[in-house]
Parts: C-alpha cells; sequence; structure tokens
C-alpha cells in the first residue's frame, strides 16, 4: 500500500494521517508503525558517540540498519544532548553529506537530524528525504522558508532553549497542554509559510526540555498528540528517563543497557498509535512493534532480509 499526498489545508486545520505522499517516501509501509533508526556521525553523542565517526564505519552502520528492518535512517552530525558544544555547520556538514548521500544510492529512506537550514539545505540535495529538527520552539525563519519551499517533510520535535539551557526550562503550567499549544504554534509557523500540512510529524521531544516524570507524562498522553491528526514520533531510545527508571541503588542504568526498555516503549507507542519509534536497537522494537500489532489483530507485511536495501542474497 502505498502513500498519497494530502491536499493542502489551510492554516490551522488538522491534517489527516491516512496519507504521507513524501517524495520518495511512499513504498514506506503503511498500516504500522515504522522503526526509525538512529545513525549519529559523532564523537559526542550521548548513546553511541565516536562509534561511526568515519564515513565507512557511518554507511556500513546504515547499511546494517536497514538489513535489520529499520524502514529509515536519521542521520546526525551534532550532538543535542545536554549540556554538548554546538558545532560549525560546515563540519556538520562534512561528517554526514557522504553519509546521506551514500545511504540514499542504495535506497534507504534517509532523514537528517540537523537545526541548521543550510545542512538542511545539502542533505536534501544529497539524497535525503526529510528534515529531522530538535530546535522546537526556537526553530529559524531560514528552516521554515526552506522547508516549506521544498516541501520537505518535517519533524517538529517539542523543545525549549538549547542543549545548554533546556534542563532549566523544564517547568510548565500544563505539561501537556503546553506542549501541544507550543508545537501547534510553531507548525502554524510552516503552514502559513505554504508547507502542505501532510508532511508535518510531531516529535513531544522526551528528554529535551523535561525532567524527572515528566517524559513518563507525555507518553502516557500520546493518544492527544495521535488525535491531533499529524503524524507523532516517539523518541525515548536509551535516554535519561529510561536509566533513571531502572536504576540501581540510585546509579542509572548504563546507556548501552537500555535496550530492551527502549522495545518495550516501542510496543506500548505503536499500541496507542504513534507513527514511528526512533531507537538504536533495531531488531529489538521491530520484534515487539510486531507484538504489538499482532495483539490488536494487524499484521504488518514481512520484509524478506534480501528485499531490504542495502542487501544481497549473500548477506541474507
Amino acid at each position: 500500500m502505498t502513500r498519497h499526498p494530502q491536499p493542502p489545508a489551510s492554516a490551522g486545520s488538522v491534517p489527516s494521517t491516512t496519507g504521507l505522499g513524501w517524495g520518495g517516501w511512499e513504498d514506506l509501509p503503511a498500516g504500522r508503525t515504522l522503526i526509525m533508526g538512529v545513525l549519529n556521525v559523532t564523537p559526542d553523542s550521548f548513546s553511541d558517540g565516536g562509534l561511526h565517526e568515519s564515513h565507512r564505519a557511518a554507511i556500513d552502520h546504515g547499511l546494517l540498519l536497514a538489513r535489520q528492518g529499520a524502514d529509515m535512517v536519521d542521520v546526525g552530525g551534532e550532538s543535542t544532548r545536554p549540556g554538548s558544544t554546538r558545532v560549525d555547520p560546515a563540519e556538520e556538514r562534512r561528517r554526514i553529506l557522504p553519509v546521506v548521500r551514500e545511504l540514499a544510492d542504495a535506497g534507504i529512506v534517509v532523514t537528517v537530524d540537523t537545526i541548521n537550514a543550510s545542512t538542511a539545505r545539502a542533505a536534501l540535495d544529497a539524497g535525503a528525504h526529510c528534515v529531522n529538527d530538535v530546535s522546537g520552539v526556537s526553530v529559524t525563519d531560514d528552516m521554515v522558508r526552506l522547508v516549506a519551499e521544498r516541501q520537505a517533510p518535517y519533524i517538529l520535535m517539542h523543545s525549549r532553549g538549547n542543549p545548554g539551557t533546556m534542563d532549566s526550562l523544564a517547568v510548565y503550567d500544563d505539561l501537556v497542554g503546553d506542549v501541544l499549544r507550543e508545537s501547534t504554534e510553531v507548525a502554524e509557523r510552516f503552514l502559513s509559510a505554504g508547507l502542505d500540512p501532510a508532511r508535518l510529524v510531531l516529535d513531544p521531544g522526551l528528554g529535551f526540555a523535561k525532567g524527572g516524570q515528566q517524559d513518563w507524562e507525555l507518553l502516557q498522553a500520546l493518544p492527544r498528540f495521535v488525535a491531533t491528526g499529524y503524524p507523532v514520533l516517539v523518541a525515548a531510545s536509551r535516554k535519561r528517563f529510561v536509566g533513571n527508571l531502572l536504576a540501581d541503588r540510585g546509579v542509572p542504568r548504563p546507556v548501552e543497557q537500555r535496550d530492551l526498555a527502549t522495545a518495550a516503549i516501542s510496543a506500548l507507542a505503536a499500541d496507542r498509535g504513534a507513527w514511528a519509534v526512533r531507537v538504536h536497537d533495531v531488531p529489538a522494537s521491530v520484534d515487539t512493534v510486531a507484538v504489538a500489532h499482532a495483539w490488536r489483530g494487524v499484521r504488518p507485511p514481512v520484509l524478506r532480509p534480501a528485499d531490504r536495501p542495502g542487501t544481497t542474497e549473500g548477506q541474507a
């Protein structure tokens, strides 16, 4: 089943999620929660920083994620963990563009994780299909213009401030209501600039200007985000709130030991209508999402390993 473009709606209207005709995304499976694999081409990301710094290592890992079942690969060249240091956009582009280009050429759906319009433009030119922007309420006018001009699919993640200040901004009168309102206000900027509303995805921004139990409250409220009519991305993989939940005598569970809990979140998110989950450990979430859908009587299509981008019969 392919996705078909929705007719543009006026600013303020709520789009349907029955179709997301996103250029190269037409062949993404419909009727089930999608899996977005994380590929950080950085030395300092909180989970996998330094593991895929070379272009060859990053490309190979992106191909592996696709073989493991990722429907799309999210490529980032700048860490956005709390307290991280900003990277010059030219360096960010140096890190990611060869990776984006080769993965896209291999037939993999690529999203680019960036807050910089110049990087987003270059990545789209290199074959990326979508912009995944964590800047939230601080999104730049340049990004709004670019996305509207290109009619590029755009993942709008809720956040406040920047990596150095966001933890101090996790104060809300009504957490869920405020996150929904602020996200909708940012969405209006894109719609007013002419972006087709069918190309917007919401992300509640777990871990970004959120703390304590706030991430869990947002997950519990996932149906309210789904009810907006926008597709919803859940990005909980290996984050602090997961480590804190699993703490042993006050010591958070190490990052690399948070994948089982992440997979459980993926299953629950799928059950509650998430469009996609963003994860580091792809196979675990592929399995748990399949279980969640089967439990509800949905049988998602099974893709043989040899059918996945970047895979040959010999590798299967």
